[in-house]
Formats: C-alpha cells, sequence, structure tokens
C-alpha cells in the first residue's frame, strides 16, 4: 500500500498562520495536520504502509521536507518528497507522484481530517470517502444507485445534483490505471473549471467499467481557515482526552486547568485558568490568563489576557484582553 499526499497548496484561506509555514503543518492537538492523516489513514489501511508521497511547493523547502520523511518513517513507511510547480488542478498534483502510483494507492488532500471506525476493504476495485453536506456547490460530489455505486461525479455543481461531497480521500486498487486515466487528461488538454480535474478521470474509468463505492466517515474535520482548525483541535483533543496530554516537564503555578488541554515540553503558566479545548505547544508561557478552546504555538507569550476561539503563531506576545484572536508569527499586541 501506497498514501499519496497533495499538500503544495499556499493555505491562503489561513493566512497569517501559514506565511511561515505550509498549512499540513499547522498543529491540532500537539501534531502537525498532516500527521494527524497519516495516522488516521495507516489506522484504516488493512496492510502495512510502504510508502507516502508527499507532493509540495518547492518552496517550502528543506527543512518541511525533513519533517515530512520523520512523519512517514514514524509509522514505519519510507517517505519521498515531490514538487509540483504550476497548480493545474488535482488530476496534475497527484501525477506530480507519478512514480508512486502502482499497485494500491491511497490519495488523500492535506487539508481534511477524518474519523471513522472501518477497516479498508482492498479488494475493492475503488472507494470514495463521502459524506452529506449543506453546500454541495462548493464541493466535488458524487450520485449513486440503488446498489450503493457510484454513478456520477460532478465538480462543483451549479444544480443541485447531490448532497454527498467527496472529502478528498480516495482508494484505488489499481494506481498505474489511476495514472494513465490522469495522463490522458494532460494529453488532451481536457479541464473543467479550468483545471485537471481527478473527478474527470474517476468519470472516465467509471465509464469503462470501474466500479467506485462510496467510503463513509464518521466524523469529517475541515482545516480550511482559522474557525474551523479551531474546532478541529477540539474535537482531535476529545478523541484523545484518555492519553497523556501534559507534558512532564510542563510547569503549573497557581494555575487550573480545565481538560481536555494539550500542554507540550517546557509550557508555564501561572496564575491562570487554561481550558477546555486548549493545545498549548513547545515553550509557551501563560500568565494571569484565562484561555479556552485555542490553538497556542511555540515560544509564545500570553499575559493578562481572556481569549477563546483563537490561534496564536508562534513567537508572539500578547498583553491586553480579547474574545476572538488570529495572530500570526512573531506578532507584538499591547492593550
Amino acid at each position: 500500500m501506497k498514501i499519496i499526499i497533495p499538500m503544495a497548496g499556499k493555505g491562503t484561506r489561513m493566512r497569517p498562520h501559514t506565511l511561515t509555514i505550509p498549512k499540513p503543518l499547522v498543529p491540532i492537538a500537539g501534531k502537525p495536520i498532516v500527521h494527524r492523516l497519516v495516522l488516521d489513514i495507516v489506522k484504516v489501511c488493512n496492510e502495512p504502509v510502504e510508502e507516502i508521497a508527499f507532493i509540495i511547493d518547492r518552496e517550502f523547502g528543506k527543512a518541511v521536507e525533513q519533517e515530512l520523511i520523520q512523519i512517514a518513517e514514524s509509522v514505519g513507511s519510507k517517505g519521498i518528497i515531490n514538487y509540483q510547480d504550476e497548480k493545474l488542478g488535482t488530476a496534475h498534483a497527484i501525477l506530480c507522484a507519478e512514480q508512486s502510483l502502482k499497485g494500491k494507492v491511497v490519495v488523500a488532500f492535506a487539508d481534511t481530517l477524518f474519523k471513522a471506525d472501518f477497516v479498508l476493504d482492498t479488494n475493492q476495485e475503488g472507494i470514495i470517502w463521502v459524506e452529506k453536506v449543506a453546500n454541495p456547490q462548493q464541493f466535488g460530489v458524487v450520485k449513486l444507485n440503488a446498489q450503493n455505486e457510484i454513478t456520477d461525479f460532478v465538480e462543483k455543481p451549479t444544480e443541485f445534483i447531490s448532497d454527498l461531497a467527496i472529502i478528498g480521500i480516495y482508494y484505488f486498487k489499481d494506481g498505474e490505471y489511476l495514472r494513465r486515466e490522469m495522463q490522458y487528461l494532460l494529453d488532451n488538454n481536457i479541464k473543467d473549471k479550468g483545471e485537471f480535474q481527478l473527478t474527470n478521470a474517476l468519470e472516465n474509468m467509471k465509464s469503462k467499467g470501474t466500479k467506485f463505492l462510496p467510503g463513509k466517515v464518521t466524523e469529517w474535520l475541515d482545516c480550511g481557515n482559522k474557525d474551523a482548525t479551531v474546532y478541529t483541535n477540539q474535537r482531535y483533543l476529545e478523541y484523545i482526552k484518555d492519553t497523556k496530554l501534559v507534558a512532564d516537564s510542563a510547569k503549573l503555578v497557581n494555575s487550573v486547568i480545565i481538560a481536555p488541554v494539550y500542554l507540550d515540553e517546557n509550557v508555564e503558566i501561572h496564575n491562570s485558568v487554561v481550558g477546555p479545548y486548549v493545545s498549548i505547544n513547545k515553550g509557551a508561557k501563560i500568565q494571569n490568563s484565562i484561555i479556552s478552546n485555542s490553538i497556542i504555538r511555540e515560544n509564545t507569550v500570553v499575559q493578562d489576557a481572556n481569549i477563546t476561539n483563537s490561534m496564536l503563531g508562534t513567537n508572539v506576545k500578547y498583553e491586553g484582553k480579547a474574545k476572538d484572536l488570529s495572530l500570526g508569527d512573531y506578532n507584538v499586541v499591547k492593550e
């Protein structure tokens, strides 16, 4: 089994948090989004994952590449880095890892997370994970027949087709077949809404007899913007609340922790109330503050504050009062 993770986007909806790191490396409950995604996929696979291919922007740099390789190695896989220099659509992105399109393949876009209680049936020709949504015009959607097989793929329909949205995770029994169908789109300049779309390749495969089944998840979690990411952090803290969430080196002085709360190495909390649903990363310091439902990244200092539903980047210094914040790295704010 191989996993392919396209993640070359700039993450503009998550700015300012993605000005210094790619969106998939933003931490959720102490681990980068892409790390959480890898763990979830490996959990549902019923066989070893030998290789994880990441598709990134070349500008992400060597430090990001090394972190991704380490994520792959942490689950016993080989990490491979591929580059997407032009953003020409989902099919083009996956083809940037064409050497990994062999045998059984899971493709997962790195701006979505999921929870599931099933084991992947690798005997099926193809499985497309879907979820009901209220706004299907913003997604690729599928239609099903009476046999629960997918009959149509439609990219961002302008008229109602279905409310079953493709969440961005796919299984293919034959990766080489998928590669050929996506290459056909590029070779013949077949675009949809100006880009080479994976859904067009899936439609071609279906018309040739490939059976695609819908995969159902128990929860689909988005990381597209600040509010969605804060909510996803909340849900993951609920999932892992029975594990060890407070590092031994975390220092608590005259403070109250309302679980679930994640405290990383060398976090210091003085005269504060923290939680529920707060993740605080390495070296951050909280003083005389009340914090709930928030993500605070490395080496950030928060003092005399009352914040909720917030994300603070690395090396932020914040003093004052607020209810809802989104501060990028190295900001200094005093009120």
